[in-house]
């Protein structure tokens, strides 16, 4: 498996795991020059949940991803964000 889908799979995981609309969240990947950039798009309502209290919790994120890095021998920085903020179109009814 390539690894940034591995660590993109495990970002999947993790944040579904803390929010209440995982339905509405995705993790979109992209690589500058040779950093792979991962963005947590979300509903407005569960960005404070993955974000936490003064950022304890996407710190905790940061850290589990950056030790993935230096077993895969990668670099990757994380943004998270409501589609709003990333410049994304607001999702319809019918999800997509």
């Amino acid at each position: 498996m390539d690894s940034a889908v591995a660590l993109q799979e495990f970002l999947e995981y993790v944040v579904a795991c803390l929010i209440d609309h995982p339905d509405q969240a995705s993790v979109l990947h992209d690589l500058d020059d040779d950093t792979h950039v991962f963005r947590i798009v979300l509903a407005k309502e569960d960005a404070g949940r993955v974000i936490g209290r003064q950022g304890s919790t996407i710190r905790s994120i940061r850290s589990l991803l950056e030790a993935a890095c230096v077993k895969h021998g990668i670099r990757a920085n994380v943004d998270v964000g409501t589609r709003e903020e990333f410049g994304l179109a607001p999702l319809t009814e019918d999800g997509g």
